[in-house]
């Protein structure tokens, strides 16, 4: 059993690596195989809606997403961590989430999934919001704490002393670790996963996703990323 911490930070040990950090050594105290990612401080482009990256199996943009992906695959729970900018998760955090589950195809399916956010003051609960749609769009269950999935704090240290929100960290990771035993105890005992239909799409002729219809593009886009018309 593995779960993979992403920080969605641009502070590679701020707030958000504080939150997920109390997690992570949570459970690892549960017998629980960890891996923390850091998506780095440099610009990381949205989603081009190229399409590529179906005919790929990676993204055109040759960045830190395409490494994120294969890591994400192999986990069996995957807790998305992202400070709050202007009541949404940071935009360098959005774009590589957005890509991120583009790319996954549905192979997230019955991975767990949970959000962290951390603020200073507002947004969280939008934020938190935002991140949740990217496993209840994927056929992932929900790890919960005892709260909402946020701490708050300007500083590492603040947030150590949001001793309400560290205490929810330690729950969402006491959460996922017990929800993967489970999910292993089945396996062992010939539970079946659930069955996933296949998708329906009612527009043959355009590729759609997420509920984004990708549009024809110009050609130098085509050509850039490997699409044919």
């Amino acid at each position: 059993m593995k779960v993979l911490l992403v920080n969605g930070s641009p502070n590679g040990h701020g707030c958000t690596y504080t939150a997920l950090k109390e997690i992570e050594k949570t459970l690892r105290a549960e017998g629980v195989e960890t891996e923390m990612f850091y998506l780095g401080n440099k610009p990381i482009g949205g989603c081009l809606g190229c399409g590529a990256c179906k005919k790929l199996g990676k993204c055109v943009q040759e960045d830190v997403v395409n490494k994120l992906l294969p890591k994400a695959l192999e986990a069996d729970g995957i807790v998305l961590g992202a400070p709050v900018h202007y009541a949404s998760a940071a935009g360098q955090a959005s774009c590589a989430y957005d890509r991120l589950f583009v790319m996954s195809n549905g192979a997230f399916a019955n991975k767990l999934g949970a959000a962290v956010v951390s603020c200073r003051r507002g947004g969280a609960s939008a934020t938190f919001d935002q991140l949740n749609k990217y496993f209840t769009i994927s056929n992932m269950p929900v790890v919960s704490g005892t709260y909402w999935n946020q701490v708050h704090g300007n500083t590492p240290d603040e947030v150590k002393q949001d001793l309400e929100g560290m205490q929810n960290m330690r729950a969402i990771g006491r959460n996922m670790a017990w929800l993967l035993k489970c999910i292993e105890a089945g396996k062992n005992a010939g539970v079946a996963l659930p069955e996933q239909e296949e998708k329906n799409q009612d527009q043959l002729h355009q590729i759609t996703f997420y509920g984004a219809v990708l549009m024809p593009l110009d050609a130098d886009t085509q050509k850039r990323c490997f699409c044919k018309k």
